[in-house]
């Protein structure tokens, strides 16, 4: 799986170069996350600018990554379109998630980082 990634202060900016973010992609989406995570990454903001579409299996996974900083580092996610927007809202994942509107917002959001 593609990514296009930035570090930005302390956090790690993460851009997954896919449409959808369904069940043949959420497996190797999550595992190569985690290994950035093993690797030190502890504060991951992930925009999906580019990514028209999600399943619940990539629900899945970002809770098991939110799970895999254990409360050391923050999962934040940005640029979502309306109807992933939506399935966050329904599955009341914006509740668990900081949610932004592009990047520069959610950054800003991020404890870790100084607006």
């Amino acid at each position: 799986m593609n990514f296009e990634t930035q570090t930005i202060g302390h956090v790690l900016v993460i851009t997954p170069l896919v449409r959808r973010l369904d069940a043949s992609v959420a497996l190797k989406f999550k595992e190569n996350i985690q290994e950035m995570i093993s690797q030190g990454a502890i504060n991951i903001l992930l925009d999906f600018s580019r990514v028209d579409f999600i399943d619940s299996s990539c629900l899945g996974a970002l809770v098991s990554l939110l799970k895999a900083l254990n409360g050391k580092g923050e999962l934040a996610i940005c640029s979502l379109n309306n109807n992933i927007h939506g399935m966050f809202k329904l599955t009341r994942m914006d509740r668990i998630f900081t949610i932004g509107v592009d990047q520069t917002a959610t950054l800003q959001q991020m404890r870790s980082v100084t607006p």
